[in-house]
C-alpha cells in the first residue's frame, strides 16, 4: 500500500499543492473553510505530515517511537530503559511515551510521534480498541514492533516478540512440586489477557500433569493485590503452600502478609514471581522468580529493528526469547 502523499490530500481536497502546505505549516492567510477541507481529506487518505523529517536528515539524527503501556511497573521501566540505551549508543534518539494502560492515550500519542517523523515504532500496547491506533500505523508504512504484549494478529505486518512466558509457568511450577509443594495457587493477572493467559496455561499443563487440583486467583498485578490474595489464603485455603504470582509486584505483596502472619517464608508457604525486576534480588528474604532477561530482551529489539530499518531484514512473525528461574530465599531449594 502506497503512503499518501501531499499531492493526494490536494487532490482529494481540491485545492493546490501550496495550499496543502500553507495549511500544514500553520499559515494564517488560509481560509477555515479551506482548512477544514485539508484536514478532512488528509484524514480520509490516512496522510501523516511528517513535521521534523526535514530536521532530522538536516541534523543525521534518526528517531524512534517508544510507547508502552505502564511506566509506573519496574519491568518495563527497565526495558525501556535497555532499549534506550542500546539505540543510543548506535546514534538513534529514543522518545518515550506512557499510555497508563489507556487504549485512548495510546492512539493520540502513537499519532503524534508518526506526525513528528519517527523512522520505526516499539509498542509494548495497552489493552483495549487499539484498531485507530493499528490503523495508523498500517499507513505509516515504516517498521513496527509489537513487544511484550500481542494485540494484532497481523504479526506479518507488526512482528511480535517477548519472553517464552508460558515456558516460564512450566519450570516455575515443577520446581515448587519438586520441593514439596502440593497446594500450588496462580496469584495475579486480569482474566481474558493474553499474557495472563500464557503464564497460566505452563502452570495449568504441569499441575495436571501431576494430577494436582489448580487454583487460579486473578486480578490486577499489583503488591496490594498479592497482599490481599495473601491473607485470603491463608484463610480459606490454609493446605495452600505455595504461589506462582503474575508478576514480582504481586510477589512482594506476598512476602509481605507471610510477615505479618508470621509464615516462615521458604519453608511453611513457599513464593515464586514472574519477570526478575531489580528490586527480586534486594526485598527481605530475596524473591526466587522466572528471569525474563529484560536487560538483553531490550537490546535484543534495538538489534532487530535496527536490521529492519538498515539492511530491510524484516522481523519473524513471533520471535521467544529464552527464560529461567531463578532460585533465592522464597523457595527451599533456594535457602
Amino acid at each position: 500500500m502506497r503512503r499518501p502523499t501531499i499531492i493526494d490530500v490536494a487532490n482529494k481536497a481540491g485545492v493546490s499543492k501550496s495550499t496543502v502546505s500553507l495549511v500544514l505549516q500553520g499559515g494564517a492567510q488560509v481560509k477555515p473553510e479551506t482548512k477544514k477541507l485539508v484536514h478532512a481529506a488528509m484524514k480520509e487518505i490516512g496522510y501523516v505530515y511528517n513535521r521534523s523529517a526535514a530536521n532530522l536528515r538536516a541534523s543525521g539524527t534518526a528517531l524512534i517511537g517508544l510507547v508502552i503501556n505502564d511506566l509506573n511497573n519496574p519491568f518495563f521501566t527497565e526495558f525501556a530503559t535497555s532499549l534506550q540505551m542500546a539505540l543510543g549508543l548506535r546514534g538513534y534518539a529514543v522518545v518515550v511515551a506512557n499510555t497508563n494502560e489507556d487504549a485512548a492515550i495510546q492512539d493520540q500519542v502513537v499519532a503524534a510521534m508518526l506526525e513528528h517523523g519517527v523512522s520505526a515504532l516499539i509498542v509494548s500496547p495497552a489493552y483495549g480498541d487499539v484498531s485507530e491506533t493499528l490503523t495508523a500505523l498500517a499507513r505509516a508504512q515504516i517498521p513496527v514492533m509489537q513487544v511484550l504484549r500481542q494485540v494484532s494478529d497481523d504479526t506479518a505486518r507488526f512482528p511480535f516478540i517477548s519472553p517464552n512466558y508460558q515456558e516460564g509457568g512450566r519450570v516455575a511450577t515443577r520446581y515448587l512440586i519438586e520441593s514439596g509443594a502440593r497446594r500450588i495457587a496462580f496469584v495475579g493477572g486480569l482474566d481474558g489477557r493474553q499474557v495472563t493467559q500464557e503464564r497460566v496455561s505452563g502452570y495449568l499443563e504441569v499441575m495436571s500433569e501431576h494430577g494436582l487440583s489448580p487454583l487460579v486467583l486473578s486480578g490486577r498485578s499489583s503488591r496490594s493485590f498479592g497482599h490481599r490474595v495473601a491473607a485470603q489464603l491463608f484463610r480459606d485455603y490454609s493446605e495452600c503452600d505455595a504461589a506462582l504470582c503474575f508478576n514480582d509486584l504481586v510477589a512482594f505483596g506476598m512476602i509481605n502478609a507471610c510477615h505479618e502472619a508470621r509464615k516462615d517464608i521458604g519453608t511453611d508457604f513457599q513464593i515464586i514471581g514472574f519477570d526478575d525486576i531489580q528490586e527480586a534480588a534486594e526485598c527481605w528474604p530475596t524473591l526466587s522468580t522466572v528471569h525474563c532477561g529484560v536487560d538483553a530482551f531490550g537490546k535484543q529489539v534495538a538489534d532487530t529493528v535496527l536490521e529492519w530499518l538498515q539492511n530491510a531484514t524484516v522481523p519473524p512473525p513471533s520471535t521467544r526469547t529464552p527464560v529461567r528461574l531463578i532460585q533465592r530465599q522464597t523457595t527451599r531449594q533456594g535457602r
